[in-house]
């Protein structure tokens, strides 16, 4: 069962330039998952992974991600993880128009054959608002103002957060926030992701503004 395919974002600077981070955004569908692209990615990985799970007769109950590279119109593992990825899970997760709880049950009972997942007919995009100075060095213990509600399309994830002595929201790490919004479109996604970002004060704060931007232009 295939949850969804998010591009994430892993350079600290705009135009995917200076250090590897963590990841500092993600967007969700992707455009080029489709196609042959999509059946490439189906037959060369995906179901040769399956096969050997089972050939080895290991067996696995969870989430399996697969981390990949696009070089030209053609596919390359770089990593498994059994567990979903950051960002990616802040998009592919608001993504779902599915009970996330009964695809637990059905994977517990070894039932997913039967279990279709669906997703929302919206484009979901996550900008992740990190500390000055991050992936090096950056100060902790900046008090966040957070905006005073969130609109029903607006996620704001906590990552790097912590409760001061006066019960105030300050910075605890160099990836702060995920600003996580939707939209009807692409272009609608990215403004309402980055309209949220900039409602989240506090000092020093960073956060790339070109996330989907190139996914843009492959569609224009």
């Amino acid at each position: 069962t295939i949850l969804g395919a998010a591009k994430d974002y892993k350079r600290i600077g705009e135009g995917d330039t200076g250090p590897n981070t963590g990841g500092m955004g993600a967007v969700t569908p992707v455009s080029f998952y489709q196609g042959e692209f999509e059946k490439k990615i189906e037959s060369q990985i995906i179901i040769p992974t399956i096969q050997g799970l089972q050939k080895e007769n290991i067996p696995f109950q969870g989430f399996l991600f697969l981390g990949l590279i696009k070089v030209g119109n053609e596919p390359y593992l770089i990593e498994y993880n059994t567990r979903m990825g950051d960002p990616e899970t802040q998009v592919i997760m608001p993504s779902l128009d599915c009970d996330l709880v009964e695809l637990f049950q059905d994977c517990d009972n070894q039932s997913l054959d039967f279990t279709k997942v669906k997703n929302k007919n919206e484009k979901f995009v996550s900008i992740v608002i990190a500390s000055q100075g991050y992936p090096s060095t950056f100060e902790k213990g900046k008090k966040v103002d957070l905006p005073p509600f969130l609109k029903h399309n607006e996620l704001l994830f906590h990552s790097g957060t912590k409760l001061n002595e006066e019960n105030e929201v300050c910075t605890d790490g160099g990836r702060v926030f995920s600003s996580t919004c939707s939209g009807e479109n692409l272009e609608t996604a990215i403004e309402n992701s980055l309209s949220l970002a900039e409602k989240v004060k506090f000092d020093g704060k960073y956060y790339r503004k070109d996330i989907g931007q190139d996914l843009v232009k492959l569609i224009n």
